[in-house]
């Protein structure tokens, strides 16, 4: 109900704040899924670096974007009253010569951009099936692939690679770029001149984050942009990307794939898991991350710290929808 009432308000002329959601993965699927309810124009820009699983075996067998980002952030926007298509578009087949592995919404993406000729058009086509509310957006419409080079010096290729560290995971990752120079796409690019909030984050800062600072033209237009910039930074650390940092090494990490003055803000979780919440992370390598603010304020063109409670109160530690709604709506 709350979504038809928000629907005929939009149609009415009320003017929706702008909310643009930057990332990929889990992290854009969150926030956008805890705006969902509210009055926003949302949009989603959506890293196109994904190469692993059965997103990597359609863009290597037809030649298309990565649809798995993009499926997730159609699920989140989708009209709540059309949860069976949602629970289709996120149901992977476990069994079936050719089938197994595969997403449904990754395949039925890659059908329809067949049937439209174009990845956009087969997005508008899905968007409209699931009554999706907001936009979804490639953020370039060139193929790349994501490259990284370690501490000792080794290059990796591949998102996947890099998300799941086949090497010595105690390296950090020193720097990260596409193997192919790729181009913001104009719509992209409008919406983030236009937005009257841009969030960063949350997500795997170099497989679902920076990828999207990569292409020409998203730092620019980032800087350009009149509304606030800011970085909702991760609750916890990944094994081979993020061991050891603290809140300002990821502002830090984000900033060096942006031009001075671009972040507003960046806002962080300041509640501590339970030692017995923490304990199941040991094996993944995973710690907390510090909330160092006073390190963020001092630091060279840094942004506003806003530190608070931002966690569930149980179960997995992670961001908590409700939280993060209320603190877009304390900061737009």
């Amino acid at each position: 109900m709350k979504y038809r009432q928000r629907q005929a308000s939009l149609q009415k002329g009320v003017k929706a704040k702008k909310i643009v959601v930057i990332g990929g993965g889990t992290g854009v699927y969150m926030v956008l899924s805890a705006l969902r309810n509210d009055p926003y124009d949302l949009t989603a820009i959506v890293t196109m670096a994904d190469d692993g699983g059965s997103t990597g075996v359609l863009r290597e067998e037809f030649g298309i974007l990565p649809p798995g980002d993009i499926r997730r952030a159609l699920i989140a926007l989708s009209d709540p009253d059309q949860a069976m298509l949602a629970d289709l578009f996120a149901y992977r087949f476990s069994e079936g010569v050719g089938l197994t592995g595969h997403n449904f919404g990754n395949l039925f993406l890659t059908a329809l951009q067949r049937l439209t000729g174009d990845f956009e058009s087969a997005i508008a086509a899905a968007g409209s099936i699931l009554g999706m509310r907001g936009n979804v957006i490639p953020v370039t419409l060139r193929a790349s692939t994501l490259m990284a080079e370690l501490e000792d010096g080794r290059v990796i290729r591949g998102e996947t690679r890099i998300d799941v560290p086949q090497h010595d995971g105690r390296l950090r990752v020193k720097r990260v770029w596409l193997d192919k120079a790729a181009t913001i796409n104009p719509r992209a690019r409008e919406a983030i001149l236009s937005a009257d909030l841009i969030i960063i984050g949350p997500g795997d800062l170099y497989t679902s984050l920076v990828p999207n600072l990569l292409v020409r033209g998203v730092p620019e237009a980032l800087h350009r942009t009149k509304g606030k910039v800011a970085y909702l930074v991760n609750v916890m650390t990944k094994f081979g990307e993020t061991s050891g940092f603290s809140a300002s090494d990821f502002v830090g990490a984000i900033q060096r794939y942006l031009r001075p003055n671009t972040l507003d803000l960046a806002v962080m979780n300041n509640k501590r898991p339970s030692p017995g919440r923490l304990r199941g992370y040991v094996r993944e390598h995973a710690e907390f991350v510090v909330p160092d603010t006073d390190a963020i304020r001092s630091g060279k063109y840094g942004p506003v710290p806003i530190a608070l409670d931002l966690i569930r109160t149980r179960g997995y530690v992670r961001h908590d929808p409700q939280k993060v709604r209320d603190v877009v709506k304390m900061i737009i």
